[in-house]
């Protein structure tokens, strides 16, 4: 049986001052649904729906840096936490997890952004 393997993950206020900071080459995916995105999105992120996975999953690799700094965003941390351990077992090697989700960024970070 494998090991479980430990992601990485970051809070939303230590994600937002990382954005700040140096938002050139960070990877940001957001796995949420495009129903969801219409209601509260972050600019810059690449939606790769986690129900799509066939229709991206054999691209996805070739198309991001897997050693490039990655975070993957979702509703409130769950979907992304598969997403990073899924990114993880393709080779990639900085991936976070944004801790509680675009619900907790509104919350936490930009109350303008939509809570569902």
């Amino acid at each position: 049986m494998a090991e479980a393997q430990t992601i990485s993950e970051i809070k939303v206020t230590d994600f937002a001052q990382r954005w700040t900071e140096q938002p050139v080459g960070l990877q940001l995916l957001d796995v949420r649904e495009e129903q969801e995105l219409a209601i509260a999105a972050l600019e810059g992120f690449q939606n790769v729906p986690l129900s799509q996975f066939q229709d991206w999953s054999a691209a996805l690799p070739t198309q991001l840096d897997p050693h490039a700094e990655t975070y993957v965003l979702c509703h409130h941390g769950m979907r992304s936490a598969q997403m990073c351990h899924w990114l993880v077992q393709q080779g990639f090697t900085q991936v976070h997890n944004i801790a509680g989700g675009i619900d907790a960024y509104s919350s936490l970070v930009d109350p303008s952004i939509p809570r569902y």
